[in-house]
């Protein structure tokens, strides 16, 4: 794996961990009432870090084997340091793939998925 930025595997792990939770057999059963309703996708927030925007990009390594990605960010925040969240996507508790956003300030300048979400 390169040397960009990493996401904890601890903090995808309890993504990942409450997905499941959420959908195991004696949740769905006393929510019985909404699960018609449910298609079973979820995104849950793993991790937040701060990453370097270098030539227009947003680089970082992805969890579930997904690995290293550049994410193009509008050329005007070149240089600066940005929020990479991690959401992980999934289908009744089961993993399907990753949404990262990049914010500045709190405000999502990009938002990309990898997989399915």
């Amino acid at each position: 794996m390169s040397d960009y930025p990493t996401f904890s595997e601890e903090a995808v792990q309890h993504a990942i961990q409450a997905a499941k939770d959420h959908y195991d057999s004696g949740a769905l059963k006393s929510r019985a009432s909404n699960v018609a309703s449910d298609d079973g996708h979820l995104a849950l927030l793993a991790e937040c870090i701060s990453v370097s925007v270098k030539n227009g990009k947003a680089c970082l390594n992805l969890p579930l084997g997904i690995g290293s990605v550049c994410i193009p960010v509008p050329i005007k925040y070149d240089g600066q340091v940005v929020q990479a969240c991690l959401h992980i996507c999934t289908t009744f508790g089961f993993p399907t793939g990753v949404r990262v956003t990049i914010s500045v300030a709190g405000v999502t300048i990009v938002s990309k998925s990898f997989g399915k979400c």
